[in-house]
């Protein structure tokens, strides 16, 4: 069990954030640079985009928390810092600038970087900006937050307290994550902390099985980004034994991290570029959760389907259609489908076939913002949920001159 709290990153006992504007964007309003702080080492996971076209900062990362470790994050927006020639030098060097501020090791640093592929990165604004970030440290998990935002038009922030033998420990997250999302590990970008006392293999272990029903369950246009990274900082403040291993401790430190990412999912698929509406996809009765994941992305993968939620268009047989390609193991002919929302369910197909409706009902259920796609398809024990948005003309607005 847990509960919402305040804090964001700076939640857990221990950890400061700060965001700053450098220089990066052109935009003085708008914070481009995030810096987030442990007063002790701390346990590190990760896990990154599958896309073989990677971000530098990736390949930096994954080898200073090869030994499970780590004490700060520091991340850009407004430039990608992928498909230099110096992304490398670039992405090290924004870790000895942390290093050297904060008297810390360069490879104790998490870096990361979002926005435009293939523009080279000045490192001198970085620079310039690094006493006003670290001199800035303290609970402002909201700048940094703001400052890792490139097309989001809020920010996602959220922070939970939950218990582990005894003690009372936290666990916060921010992220940025508007389009480029259909991820295959994670999602762009999110930094999550605790105070609960885990090891990094442990860490590592409940990271990886998270990101299979949570951020790898988020799709808003199909395109997997070449920055995607979760990591988590675990710096064990809180004072709980060490959970080195599996049992109730873990299981509760699972559900509080789940209880983050879920959320943080939410608000990623919500904020989707140009989209007016949440789409919530949940599938009960298949074969197996590996089967309800399938069916559930593709549903809300559908670019047909987006376009018809946009319209608020009961239109079901999309639906299906989603499904009948998804490649699951599944019996068309026991297919149920209702839409709901705060103004109601309906169901629009039972047993794979339509079923008399009140289009006039139908449509004010789908004029909300919030809309479920509720899905049976037999009576298995799989069950999976994903999100997504609807598909808007301002999407292709918003990427039709990102670049520029």
């Amino acid at each position: 069990m847990y509960k919402q709290i305040n804090g964001g990153v700076c939640a857990a006992q221990g950890f400061s954030a700060n965001g700053v504007h450098c220089g990066i964007r052109k935009n003085r309003t708008k914070r481009d640079l995030a810096l987030i702080f442990s007063e002790i080492p701390a346990s590190a996971a990760a896990v990154y985009t599958k896309n073989l076209v990677k971000g530098a900062p990736l390949a930096v990362t994954k080898q200073n928390i090869s030994n499970g470790k780590a004490q700060a994050v520091i991340c850009n927006s407004g430039n990608a810092n992928t498909c230099n020639a110096n992304g490398i030098e670039i992405a090290e060097q924004m870790c000895a600038l942390v290093a050297e501020k904060l008297n810390i090791n360069a490879t104790d640093v998490i870096v990361a970087s979002t926005g435009v592929i293939g523009q080279p990165l000045d490192i001198e604004p970085i620079a310039n900006g690094m006493n006003s970030l670290a001199d800035g440290l303290g609970n402002n998990s909201a700048l940094a937050c703001e400052a890792i935002m490139t097309t989001d038009t809020r920010p996602k922030e959220i922070a939970l307290e939950f218990e582990v033998g005894g003690k009372v420990c936290k666990i916060g997250g921010i992220a940025k994550g508007s389009g480029m999302i259909h991820p295959n590990m994670a999602t762009m970008l999110v930094f999550v902390t605790t105070d609960c006392a885990i090891s990094s293999k442990m860490l590592q272990k409940a990271l990886s099985a998270d990101v299979e029903t949570s951020f790898n369950m988020v799709s808003v246009d199909g395109d997997t980004s070449t920055n995607d990274m979760v990591s988590v900082l675990a710096n064990g403040m809180a004072g709980n034994e060490l959970i080195d291993s599996e049992g109730a401790d873990y299981d509760a430190f699972c559900e509080a991290l789940g209880g983050v990412t879920s959320y943080l999912c939410r608000m990623i698929a919500g904020d989707g570029e140009g989209a007016t509406k949440l789409l919530e996809c949940k599938v009960s009765g298949a074969v197996d959760d590996i089967n309800a994941r399938i069916i559930a992305k593709s549903v809300i993968c559908s670019s047909l389907f987006k376009a018809a939620m946009f319209g608020a268009d009961a239109n079901w047989g999309r639906v299906l259609c989603a499904i009948g390609y998804s490649g699951a193991d599944i019996d068309v002919n026991a297919v149920d489908v209702s839409f709901a929302s705060v103004k109601g369910e309906i169901t629009v197909c039972k047993n794979g076939a339509g079923v008399p409706f009140s289009e006039e009902i139908a449509k004010e259920i789908l004029l909300e913002s919030e809309i479920q796609i509720i899905i049976g398809v037999g009576k298995g024990s799989g069950s999976a949920v994903a999100w997504g948005c609807d598909l808007t003309y301002d999407y292709v607005k918003i990427n039709g001159d990102y670049r520029t």
